[in-house]
């Protein structure tokens, strides 16, 4: 089961479709944080059930070292924030543009994931700054011809803020 692409655009998908979803279930719920709670209850149930069968398919033994778990926890730290700076981005006015807040979000982490490898790499290609510049245009012209939809039942506090 070698194929990462479609587990790149797969991922790509999820991701995509996390912003919306959030925004749904912080409508439904008329709360920032009910979701991001819940958020982290998903996690920490198909971390663990996603973790035990990707380990058992794959013959690993449930022993972790030190390091291993110093950057696991570090990543899984990193992940979290980044939901509830997600999170704050739409429950302090992102709700009205995710059009907005969506595409910075991934055009940003794909262009911070590129910057961070740079101190270990041997060669950097100029194609890389071509390509930063290029997300930046992307991030500008997404966010920009995004239909512009109002969801259905936004919280009242988003409207009378968009009405000041």
């Amino acid at each position: 089961m070698r194929n990462p692409i479609l587990f790149a655009l797969l991922t790509a998908m999820c991701w995509g479709l996390y912003g919306p979803t959030l925004a749904q279930s912080r409508t439904a719920l008329s709360s920032p944080f009910k979701p991001y709670f819940l958020i982290g209850l998903a996690y920490i149930v198909w971390a663990i059930v996603g973790g035990l069968i990707g380990m058992r398919i794959n013959g690993d033994e449930l022993s972790i070292s030190s390091a291993g778990a110093f950057w696991g926890l570090a990543a899984g730290t990193l992940g979290a924030w980044g939901a509830l700076n997600l999170t704050l981005a739409m429950f302090t006015g992102g709700a009205a543009l995710p059009h907005l807040v969506m595409p910075i979000v991934f055009g940003g982490a794909v262009t911070i994931s590129a910057l961070v490898t740079l101190p270990r790499a041997e060669h950097v290609s100029p194609w890389l700054w071509l390509g930063i510049l290029v997300v930046g245009a992307g991030i500008v012209m997404v966010a920009y011809n995004t239909p512009h939809a109002v969801p259905p039942g936004r919280p009242q506090a988003v409207e009378s803020a968009q009405a000041d």
